[in-house]
């Protein structure tokens, strides 16, 4: 029944399926580190001998050289990292790498190395997220009076400035750094010394290891210990929640560049051309990135169904763990730097978005808020009047503030030359001058705080 893909029958099916290295060696690292807090720490605490120990020690530094240099080999009948660091180790030294193993296992070794990983991702993601802060404020602080429609709806609502809509995303970022920050400080407990699942006999000092591989403190349950993902699933949730933010900013950079918009220009080094169609400037970047939000949301679905209903303590199903936390960190690190790119070196065609604002009766608000404000009218009958106002200038093919104080007098006897001062985009975007609006002196003020949080001088 197995003929044709399995030369061996059941034991090929076993070592295939059950061997990890393919995709645990990027631990490699954190394996070593944590070996060497490890075989310290039984050195300090007198279970294996100083001598032994620094044979260990030495004898790591050398596998550490060699995959740094040649990559890991792939041996499926060792399985996985821990088992394919201990055999060159044995190579290495001889018998004495036998003593490593002493008051850990492989379940608490994975746990430990695989905490090591997620923590730095997340180390690596806020690093990255920084950097398209800084671009954000940058473009934000240049475009601080540039009007450009509002949308909702995809349908122009009310005029905005382009500062404004990119410090929208300053605050979403701002959000994923501070989750990014908050599962790592609940990552920063170590699992090693936890065994098997039990605990060991040993007298080892935990908070020894724990400090050495820079953990604030040692987990308090030896069970939760070895089989708690709860970090990994940290990672994924708000990398999911990240690529979201990135999914929309990179929608808006496709819509805004087609030529419908034509509101920014696409860095050459991050858009593609066509092998047919010679015009074509493809913002294939953004796309990407789009279409990597639903990879990572995949990643962490995927890791959520894997944990539902395990049993304590450790079980097989939890070696899937690994891959769809290194895939979705790829996803998210490249989706980081594209759009960071995106932002630093599109060029945004203020004018066009100006334009846009302008034809699109963008200050209809204006006009209702107008009539209420000067002419006493209730904010429903305003909305009626000026939804008149909207349709004339439809017909007339006119902006709202072209249109004649008699056209608008023949709508409703109230209104007066003033409302001409209320009209234009310029003045409608200064009048939102609430806490957080978007009238620019609110713009700038908010820029210059962005500027201090992520320390950039303007």
């Amino acid at each position: 029944m197995w003929g044709g893909r399995f030369a061996a029958g059941p034991s090929a099916i076993m070592r295939e399926i059950n061997a990890s290295i393919p995709f645990d060696k990027a631990l490699w690292r954190q394996d070593i580190a944590a070996s060497k807090a490890h075989v310290a720490m039984l050195a300090a605490q007198t279970i294996v001998s100083p001598e032994d120990a620094k044979m260990i020690a030495d004898g790591l530094d050398r596998v550490a050289a060699e995959y740094e240099a040649d990559g890991v080999p792939e041996d499926w009948d060792l399985e996985d990292i821990h088992m394919t660091v201990e055999a060159r180790l044995t190579e290495l030294i001889g018998p004495a790498a036998g003593r490593l193993h002493t008051a850990r296992s492989r379940n608490d070794q994975v746990a430990t190395d695989f905490r090591l990983w997620v923590r730095e991702a997340m180390v690596r993601a806020e690093a990255g997220l920084l950097s398209l802060q800084r671009a954000l404020v940058t473009r934000a602080h240049e475009n601080v009076d540039a009007i450009m429609p509002g949308f909702t709806h995809l349908q122009t609502a009310q005029p905005v400035t382009l500062g404004h809509h990119l410090m929208a995303y300053y605050e979403m970022t701002k959000r994923d750094i501070s989750r990014f920050s908050d599962a790592r400080k609940r990552t920063d407990e170590c699992p090693l010394g936890s065994a098997a699942l039990a605990g060991t006999g040993f007298p080892i000092d935990r908070q020894a290891t724990a400090e050495a591989l820079g953990f604030a403190a040692p987990t308090r349950n030896s069970l939760d210990a070895v089989s708690d993902r709860d970090f990994a699933l940290d990672y994924l949730m708000t990398a999911s929640q990240c690529a979201l933010h990135l999914s929309r900013l990179a929608e808006e950079m496709i819509i805004w560049a087609s030529q419908p918009f034509g509101f920014v220009k696409m860095p050459d080094t991050l858009s593609t051309g066509s092998s047919i169609m010679p015009q074509k400037k493809n913002p294939d970047a953004a796309e990407l990135v789009r279409g990597h939000a639903g990879r990572i949301i995949g990643c962490a679905t995927a890791l959520m169904v894997t944990m539902k209903g395990l049993p304590l303590a450790y079980s097989k199903d939890m070696q899937d763990d690994k891959p769809p936390v290194f895939e979705a960190a790829g996803l998210l690190d490249l989706a980081i730097a594209a759009m960071t790119g995106m932002v630093a070196d599109s060029t945004f065609d203020t004018a066009r978005m100006r334009q846009a604002a302008e034809l699109g009766y963008a200050t209809a608000t204006d006009l209702a808020d107008w009539l209420v404000r000067e002419a006493d009218i209730p904010f429903r009958e305003a909305h009626h009047i000026t939804g008149a106002a909207v349709k004339l200038a439809e017909r007339e093919g006119k902006a709202l503030d072209a249109l004649t104080l008699e056209q608008l007098q023949a709508i409703d006897e109230r209104i007066d030359e003033r409302v001409f001062a209320a009209l234009s985009v310029d003045a409608s975007a200064h009048s939102r001058s609430s806490y957080g609006g978007t009238a620019p002196q609110q713009v700038r003020a908010r820029v210059a705080e962005a500027a201090k949080e992520v320390d950039l001088e303007l």
